[in-house]
């Protein structure tokens, strides 16, 4: 599975470490992903989500059943 929000479309990116005397190498900033369980009371189950920290504080603001409607209409991640 790769290292991508499935609300937020969030992912890995490309970056440098840069020294003192200013040489540039190459880095990855990794997006802070965690695997989350959410309980949506209409379906009356659970589901399992890969998701950033800022799609987890989108969820406890708007509601799951909202964040889900929406992250299927923009990211297309979720089935």
């Amino acid at each position: 599975m790769a290292r991508v929000c499935q609300i937020t479309g969030k992912k890995d990116r490309k970056g440098n470490y840069v020294s003192f005397s200013n040489k540039k190498n190459k880095r990855l900033f990794k997006a802070n992903l965690t695997t989350k369980r959410f309980f949506i009371p209409e379906e009356n189950k659970w589901i399992t989500l890969r998701v950033s920290t800022k799609a987890i504080k989108t969820i406890n603001k708007k509601g799951i059943s909202a964040v889900l409607k929406e992250a299927v209409n923009t990211t297309g991640l979720i089935k």
